[in-house]
């Protein structure tokens, strides 16, 4: 039996954090990461947009022989997984396999907050498809869940504005807004994949108490459990500790941003996909 790498989605940058947790956890395996860096971002974009695009990178990954892609972008997570899975891969690809980053967090969070009242930081997309509240539901339906979109924050990321005092005033907004929204709340998910990059600065303005929560540690780990137990798709991931990247847009663009998510130097190479 032939194997590839398991295939990493993200509309850009963001997904390198989830990376480079699943490369801490499971330093053997090959890995094919693609972000849609041309048509980022994703959070403001409808539903059948985002659908269309994700598609089309799961199908260019499916191309490259990845038996298993990993969406490591919230808002694809919420607008183009379920549809995928139940629609085009009976179609287009049986044998493979495409997991989010939503329900393994949403399944991990009740372990985390004591009070039972969680904040959840995302793309307004993500917000507006309230997949935060209906899987932690799902898994805890004794936790109240407040959300709070947060539109500029992904652009400021990417444009490395969020390190400049400039960009305190977007996120000391929309901390306050979220944090008047539940009194005892103690638990803040970061829903997506960009936010770790701010996490300090969300920490000058939420009290000591708080759990500020990113996705990497937990969707790495839930991979290394889904590996473990599905053996027959565990054995067509190859494994000889390489790492690939892809882009839509500038390799060398790519590569700046990308080498500060991601904690490395990284060098892409430029992938056309039809619809572009």
């Amino acid at each position: 039996m032939q194997s590839f790498p398991i295939g990493v989605f993200d509309s850009g940058y963001g997904g390198l954090t989830v990376l480079r947790e699943m490369v801490r956890v499971l330093p053997q395996y090959d890995f094919m990461y693609l972000g849609d860096n041309a048509r980022a971002p994703y959070g403001n974009r409808s539903f059948e947009a985002v659908y269309q695009y994700t598609l089309e990178c799961v199908q260019h990954l499916f191309n490259q022989g990845c038996p298993l892609v990993i969406l490591a972008c919230n808002t694809a997570s919420a607008k183009a997984l379920r549809t995928i899975q139940q629609q085009d891969l009976p179609r287009i690809a049986p044998d493979k396999r495409v997991l989010g980053v939503i329900r393994p967090t949403a399944e991990m969070i009740g372990n985390i907050t004591q009070t039972g009242s969680v904040g959840v930081f995302a793309t307004t997309g993500t917000v507006v498809s309230e997949s935060y509240i209906i899987e932690i539901e799902k898994a805890w339906p004794e936790i109240r869940v407040v959300q709070e979109a947060c539109p500029m924050w992904v652009p400021l990321i990417e444009n490395n504005e969020h390190t400049h005092p400039g960009a305190d005033y977007f996120v000391a907004q929309h901390t306050k807004n979220l944090l008047s929204k539940a009194a005892d709340m103690d638990t803040i998910l970061l829903g997506c994949t960009h936010y770790p990059l701010i996490m300090d600065k969300i920490r000058q303005f939420v009290g000591p108490h708080m759990r500020i929560i990113a996705q990497g540690e937990i969707v790495a780990d839930s991979l290394a459990d889904y590996l473990m137990r599905h053996p027959e798709m565990e054995a067509r991931c190859s494994k000889q500790g390489k790492r690939t990247f892809y882009t839509t847009d500038d390799t060398q663009n790519f590569d700046a941003h990308a080498s500060y998510f991601f904690g490395e130097k990284i060098q892409s190479a430029f992938v056309e996909l039809n619809a572009l």
